[in-house]
C-alpha cells in the first residue's frame, strides 16, 4: 500500500491516489468525512477551519460501497480557492505585477520558506509555502481513514489523545477501553482524558493567542488487537516501530516521537524497562507491562501499540520573529499567513492516521495483499498458531 498526495494549501483541491487497497473493504464518504471533521476541531484553531468544511469526493477505486483492489482517487475542494484563483491559478497571468501575484520575499523562522526557496530557486516563496502548509494533512488524514477501515475491518481499535500542551500536562489517564478514551477525547476541546488539565490547557492557549504567541504539546496514539510478530528485525528497513517513528516525524511541526515509555527508558534500570512475559491457554503470550509500547526488535509483541509525538509551536505569530527579505537583504518582520495559536488537538488526528497507515500497511503485506477475505482467514491462522505456539 502506498499514497501519494497533491494539491497547494490555496489551490483549487487536494489529492490522493491510494494504491494497494484490498478489494472487497467496505468504504463509504461518510468513513472520511467522519476524520476530516475531527482534523478540523479543537480549540485555538484559526479562521480557516470555519471557511473550509471539508468533504470527501471518492473518484475512483471504489464501486456501491466496497473497494476493488484498483487505485483510489480521494478529493477535498478548497472553497476558499475562489478567493485565490487570480494568485493561485495554473495560467499565465497577463498582469506580471508583484502585488497582483502576492509576491512573499520574507522567509518565516520555523517554515520551510527560505530552505524550499534555495533549494528549488523560488524568488516568490509563495511557490513553498502553499506546499508545505500543514493544509495537505487534510488528504494525509483521507488516506489514514481508509486504512483505520481496514484495521477495524481487522479487529483492531485505535484512540489518540493530548498528553500535554504549553507546558500543561494530563495527569488522570485511567480509561477502562478505548472506546471509552474516544468518547471522552471527542468531547473534549483539547482532546485530553483529565478534565482539570483540560481547562488549564485552554486558558493557555487563550493566553499564548492574547499574547500573539502560539504553543504545542505532545500526543499519544494507541492501537489494541495488533497481531504478534508484524513487522522484521531482519533488515533495519522492515522495522514496524522504526516506520511509525518516519510517520510521525513526517507530521508537520513534529519535532520527536516515543514508542512505549520513550526517554524515559534511559532513566530507568533494565529490571524496570523490560516487560516479562507470561503465558494462559486463553490469552497465549502476554507482557506483564507494556514498557516497549507493543514493539521488540522491530516486530510488534501482541501488546497495545504506543506511539507519541511531539510537536513545536505553530511559527507563524501574531507578534512576528525578525528575518531577512531576500531581495533587499534587509531585516524584517515575518509576515503572517495563517492565525492558529495551538493546532495540537488536531495534530493528535494526524498522528492517529499517519500510525493506522504504517499498520494497515504492514498488516496487508504481511498477510495478503489482493482481497479482505484472505487477509481476515490468514491473520486468524496466524494468532491460532501464536497462541499454542
Amino acid at each position: 500500500m502506498r499514497y501519494l498526495t497533491a494539491g497547494e494549501s490555496h489551490g483549487p483541491q487536494l489529492t490522493t491516489i491510494i494504491e494497494g487497497v484490498p478489494a472487497g473493504l467496505p468504504l463509504v464518504a461518510e468513513d472520511i468525512n467522519e476524520e476530516l471533521a475531527r482534523r478540523q476541531k479543537g480549540h485555538g484553531r484559526g479562521r480557516r477551519m470555519q471557511i473550509e468544511k471539508d468533504q470527501v469526493q471518492i473518484l475512483s477505486g471504489v464501486r456501491h460501497g466496497v473497494t476493488l483492489g484498483s487505485p483510489i482517487t480521494l478529493v477535498v475542494e478548497n472553497k476558499d480557492f475562489t478567493h485565490w484563483t487570480k494568485i493561485m491559478g495554473a495560467d499565465p497571468l497577463e498582469d506580471e505585477n508583484a502585488e497582483v501575484k502576492r509576491v512573499i520575499s520574507r522567509p518565516r523562522p520555523g517554515h520551510a520558506d527560505l530552505n524550499g526557496a534555495i533549494k528549488y530557486n523560488h524568488r516568490d516563496m509563495r511557490n513553498v509555502l502553499e506546499r508545505s502548509s500543514a493544509r495537505e494533512t487534510t488528504v494525509r488524514v483521507a488516506a489514514g481513514a481508509v486504512a483505520k477501515k481496514i484495521l477495524k475491518e481487522l479487529g483492531i481499535e485505535m484512540g489518540g489523545h493530548v498528553l500535554e500542551i504549553g507546558g500543561v500536562k494530563a495527569e488522570h489517564l485511567t480509561y477502562e477501553s478505548l472506546n471509552e478514551l474516544r468518547e471522552k477525547t471527542e468531547a473534549s476541546p483539547v482532546r485530553c482524558l483529565d478534565q482539570k488539565a483540560e481547562k488549564i490547557m485552554m486558558e493557555a492557549i487563550d493566553t499564548a493567542k492574547e499574547n500573539g504567541d502560539s504553543i504545542g504539546g505532545i500526543v499519544e496514539v494507541i492501537a489494541e488487537g495488533m497481531p504478534v510478530g508484524v513487522g522484521s528485525y531482519t533488515h533495519y528497513d522492515n522495522k514496524l516501530d522504526a516506520k511509525l517513528a518516519a510517520a510521525i516525524m513526517s507530521i508537520n511541526a513534529f519535532k520527536g516521537a516515543e514508542i512505549g515509555i520513550g526517554f524515559e527508558a534511559a532513566r530507568k534500570p533494565g529490571s524496570e524497562v523490560h516487560d516479562e512475559i507470561a503465558w494462559d491457554i486463553e490469552n497465549g503470550y502476554t507482557r506483564k507491562t507494556n514498557n516497549a509500547g507493543g514493539f521488540e526488535g522491530g516486530m510488534t509483541t501482541g501488546m497495545p501499540v504506543v506511539v507519541r509525538g511531539v510537536m513545536k509551536p505553530i511559527p507563524t505569530l501574531y507578534k512576528p520573529l525578525q528575518s531577512v527579505d531576500i531581495e533587499t537583504k534587509e531585516a524584517f518582520a515575518a509576515s503572517i499567513e495563517r492565525s492558529d495559536s495551538c493546532a495540537v488537538p488536531a495534530a493528535s488526528v494526524v498522528a492517529e492516521s499517519v500510525v493506522a497507515w504504517e499498520l494497515a500497511r504492514a498488516l496487508v503485506s504481511q498477510f495478503g495483499q489482493d482481497n479482505m477475505e484472505v487477509i481476515k482467514k490468514n491473520i486468524i491462522q496466524h494468532q491460532q498458531r501464536a497462541r499454542v505456539f
